[in-house]
C-alpha cells in the first residue's frame, strides 16, 4: 500500500494556440474542469499503475470537493482520510498551448487548512510501503508527514514542487528526492543535472531528476547512477507527466524492483500520459504501461 499526503485541486484548463503575454488577451479553443492537484494526481497515477493507495488531504464543502472525492474513489483511491472542510476547494488555473507546454496558477483553498497529522493519518502512513509528498500543502504539515514516515521506516518520496527552500528537517526524513531539472537547479544553484544530483546527494540518500523529453537521471549514495531515455512520442499535454512518473515509480519501487526497472516503468507511464489531454484523465492503467514495456 502507498500513502499520498498532498493536495487536491480542481484544474481549470484553457487550451490556446499560444499562451498570452502580460497585458495580452487571446482566444482559447477549449475549456475543461479536470480534478487534479499534485497529491491527487500522484495518488491516481499510483492506483492505476496497480497498487492500493490511501490519500490524505482535504477538499472544501463545495461542488469541486464532491467531484474530486468521487474522481479519486472511481480511480480506486481510498478516500477515507480525505478531509472535508468548510469553504472552497483548491483550484489550479492552467493554460496549455499547442506545443503541449503549460503555465499554472494554484490557489490552495482547502489544502491550506492541512497543517498537521491526525493519529489516523500516522497509522495509515506507518502501514505504507511508500509515502509520496509534494509541496502544495503547508510546509509544517509536509515536514510532519515526512517525519512520520521516517519514524516508521517508510520510504519517503518527495516531489519538491512548487519549488521553494527546503528545510533540513524535511530533507533529513526524505529517502528519494524527485525534482525536475528546473527544480534541481533552483535547489542547488547548478544547471547541469549530474552536478545537481551530486549536490543533492549530500542532503538525501537518493535523487531522481526528471528531464522532460530527455528522460530521467537516478543517482544514489551507494554510487549507482542511471540514465533512462524518454519514450519518443508526440506530446499533446504535459500537465501531469511528472506526477504520473512519480506515481508509477513509487509503485514499482514498492514492489521491490531494481532502480533501472522502476525508471523504465515510470517512463512508460509518463509517455502515455503526455499523449492525452488533462491531468488525472491522462494517466494510464497498469495494462497500458505493460503493453508499452512489452
Amino acid at each position: 500500500m502507498i500513502s499520498v499526503f498532498g493536495s487536491a485541486n480542481m484544474d481549470l484548463v484553457a487550451y490556446v494556440s499560444q499562451a498570452p503575454k502580460r497585458g495580452e488577451t487571446v482566444t482559447g479553443r477549449e475549456f475543461r474542469t479536470v480534478p487534479g492537484g499534485k497529491g491527487a494526481n500522484q495518488a491516481i497515477a499510483a492506483a492505476r499503475a496497480g497498487t492500493h493507495v490511501s490519500f490524505l488531504g482535504a477538499v472544501g464543502d463545495d461542488g469541486f470537493g464532491t467531484e474530486m472525492r468521487a474522481t479519486l474513489a472511481e480511480a480506486g483511491v481510498d478516500v477515507e482520510r480525505l478531509r472535508r472542510v468548510p469553504g472552497p476547494s483548491g483550484i489550479a488555473h492552467i493554460v496549455v498551448d499547442d506545443a503541449g507546454g503549460n503555465s499554472i496558477i494554484v490557489v490552495p483553498g482547502a489544502n491550506g487548512t492541512v497543517t498537521g497529522l491526525t493519529d489516523e493519518d500516522r497509522a495509515v502512513i506507518a502501514a505504507s510501503q511508500a509515502l509520496l509528498l509534494q509541496l502544495e500543502l503547508p510546509m509544517e504539515a509536509v515536514v510532519a508527514a515526512a517525519r512520520a514516515g521516517r519514524a516508521s521506516d517508510v520510504p519517503v518520496i518527495l516531489t519538491p514542487a512548487p519549488a521553494q527552500p527546503l528545510p533540513d528537517e524535511l530533507l533529513d526524513a526524505v529517502t528519494v528526492l524527485v525534482p525536475n531539472e528546473h527544480e534541481a537547479a533552483a535547489i542547488t544553484g547548478v544547471t547541469d543535472p549530474d552536478a545537481a544530483a551530486d549536490a543533492l546527494l549530500k542532503r538525501v540518500p537518493e535523487v531522481l531528476i526528471t528531464l522532460g523529453s530527455e528522460g530521467a537521471l537516478y543517482a544514489s549514495r551507494s554510487g549507482e547512477r542511471l540514465r533512462e531515455p524518454a519514450v519518443r512520442v508526440t506530446a499533446v499535454d504535459t500537465t501531469a507527466a511528472g506526477d504520473t512518473f512519480v506515481g508509477a515509480f513509487a509503485v514499482a519501487r514498492a514492489e521491490g524492483r531494481a532502480p533501472a526497472e522502476c525508471l523504465r516503468f515510470a517512463s512508460a507511464a509518463a509517455a502515455l500520459s503526455v499523449q492525452r489531454e488533462g491531468a488525472s484523465t491522462s494517466m494510464p492503467t497498469r495494462a497500458e504501461i505493460e503493453d508499452v514495456l512489452a
